[in-house]
């Protein structure tokens, strides 16, 4: 990510939800075509990396943090003009926060999206669907495999729950990684 005093400001930029990534290819193609790269160095959809469990295995998507925006990195000093309005004529974009004069988002801002982002790359993904305290799981794996139980207790950060599972007629407690339980 961008290194803080750099001088360059983030920019949200309006656009068409569900276009993001070909707005984003498109004007990316526009700078490198114009030579802008020195004063708009990055074009970013911010999402993250989310996950389902599916017949007992990850699957791993991205999903956008900010649908319908996309978040341009520029030199404010620089990034005017025929800049701003090439980009803001780019086909499903609606416009920059601030219309023709963008008005830059707030360091802490621009700084908590891109950390959800960085975070995000770094520490693995966000479940989709998250377990829940009450639903019932099979266990696919390890020494209660093909048992039933009920989650007692999810530990999101260490990606674990608290299962209780029957066994000869009595509740015992077992404690299962995610990986190993599927929803019923």
């Amino acid at each position: 990510m961008a290194e803080e005093g750099n001088g360059k400001k983030w920019y949200s930029l309006r656009v068409i939800s569900g276009k993001e990534r070909k707005i984003r290819e498109r004007i990316d193609l526009e700078i490198d075509r114009s030579q802008w790269r020195d004063v708009v160095s990055q074009v970013l959809v911010p999402t993250e990396k989310v996950y389902k469990i599916r017949n007992g295995k990850k699957v791993i998507s991205e999903r956008n943090i900010l649908p319908g925006y996309i978040l341009v990195e520029a030199d404010p000093l620089r990034f005017s003009g025929e800049m701003i309005t090439t980009i803001a004529n780019i086909p499903n974009v609606i416009h920059f926060l601030g219309k023709n004069a963008p008005i830059p988002m707030q360091q802490s801002e621009a700084n908590r999206l891109l950390g959800k982002v960085d975070e995000s790359q770094s520490e693995g993904e966000t479940m989709l669907e998250p377990f829940l305290v009450g639903e019932t799981v099979k266990i696919i794996d390890g020494p209660f495999n093909e048992f039933v139980g009920e989650i007692q207790e999810v530990n999101e950060e260490k990606k674990k729950l608290k299962v209780i599972v029957k066994i000869f007629g009595r509740g015992t407690e077992v404690e299962l990684n995610f990986m190993q339980v599927e929803k019923q």
